[in-house]
């Protein structure tokens, strides 16, 4: 892999690492009874979101020199991601009960959405090695569908999203370690 061609990846394998315990933890937290674990999971979803932001930020100047629309897709759609992530906190308001699960596949299904154009771009322009670029295209593609059909009411979003997750953590590895 280029990896002298990805702005600041190390700093990038960091956030999606970040990303995914934050809002791991913080989701179970912020499910609990208890007011102190709530708050505390509310500021691991908060720096959940602020992560995704930053990543988006940095793989757009990655990308925007290959593929402007596509960086700019990609920065949209991790923006959304994260606010969708963080709607989940709006039932800190008592009169307020929404689903905790709707904001979240909203934001695997915009995950899923920009990071297969990314993706293409990374692969067409030999950023990363071939098998890593078809990886995140594929598993992508399966996350958005899996996500969109949680959105239809069909729960099949937590088999489709391992290869996806998986492509995650091995970019996200592949960063920190420059291999």
């Amino acid at each position: 892999m280029n990896t002298s061609r990805i702005y600041k990846e190390r700093i990038i394998g960091l956030l999606f690492l970040g990303a995914f315990l934050c809002y791991g933890i913080g989701r179970n937290l912020f499910e609990s009874q208890n007011n102190s674990e709530q708050l505390t999971g509310s500021f691991l979803i908060i720096i959940n979101s602020i992560f995704v932001i930053y990543i988006g930020i940095f793989l757009r100047k990655t990308i925007k020199s290959y593929h402007f629309l596509v960086a700019n897709i990609y920065l949209f759609t991790r923006i959304i991601e994260a606010i969708a992530l963080s709607s989940i906190l709006v039932n800190l308001i008592p009169t307020v009960n929404i689903s905790y699960d709707l904001g979240y596949h909203i934001a695997m299904f915009s995950l899923g959405v920009g990071s297969i154009p990314m993706c293409y771009v990374l692969y067409k322009n030999n950023i990363v090695v071939n098998w890593l670029a078809i990886w995140g295209i594929i598993g992508y593609s399966l996350l958005s569908l899996g996500f969109l059909m949680e959105l239809f009411g069909n729960e099949w979003s937590m088999y489709l999203l391992i290869i996806g997750g998986l492509w995650e953590i091995i970019f996200a590895v592949r960063l920190i370690a420059r291999v």
